[in-house]
């Protein structure tokens, strides 16, 4: 967890404002006081982050069974997510916390059915591609494939020791090319 500078604390307010104002027009929470989401802290992961988009934190020491909004620490993003770039994707995964904040913790049937009620149907499908984009821009290499072309980043060199999980290749390794001048001097 990080402290948004100014700008982000900016793009965090818009964001939140923007997805409260939608979820109240959605019917599926017409009968939830969802302006109180307002009151949940914004906040953002730590930049290094590849793997989360967006976390909801309890507060310490709270029964799982007692949950409210008043028991929600903050709800942190990616700050990526802030960029023009993931906007609409960042309103979906706001939407996806929210959707936690509300008293659904768990990711079964009812909470992908509560989370594809968000009306921007691509933006949930952009979760894989925000992953990936994560993942190059901390990758310091790319284990890549000569036979079907796939490349899969990665921080250490392959060394030839693994093979391409869809066509058994071994895998060569290519230094990432927008991570060059960060490379260990020895490699």
């Amino acid at each position: 967890m990080a402290k948004p500078s100014k700008e982000q604390s900016v793009h965090l307010q818009e964001l939140r404002d923007f997805v409260v104002d939608v979820m109240k027009d959605m019917p599926v929470w017409a009968d939830m006081d969802v302006e109180l989401l307002r009151s949940i802290p914004l906040g953002v992961l730590r930049k290094n982050a590849t793997q989360r988009h967006g976390v909801t934190r309890w507060k310490r020491g709270v029964d799982v069974h007692s949950l409210t909004l008043h028991t929600i620490e903050t709800i942190d993003l990616h700050p990526q997510l802030l960029t023009q770039r993931w906007r609409a994707y960042s309103a979906f995964v706001l939407h996806h916390e929210y959707i936690h904040a509300l008293g659904f913790r768990e990711h079964n049937s009812l909470f992908r059915q509560l989370e594809h009620t968000w009306p921007g149907r691509s933006a949930s499908s952009q979760g894989l591609e925000f992953t990936e984009f994560l993942r190059r821009s901390k990758a310091l290499w790319l284990w890549c494939c000569s036979t079907c072309g796939k490349e899969f980043p990665r921080q250490k060199p392959s060394r030839r020791r693994y093979r391409c999980r869809t066509c058994n290749t071994l895998l060569v390794d290519k230094k990432n090319p927008s991570r060059l001048n960060h490379l260990p001097p020895s490699i």
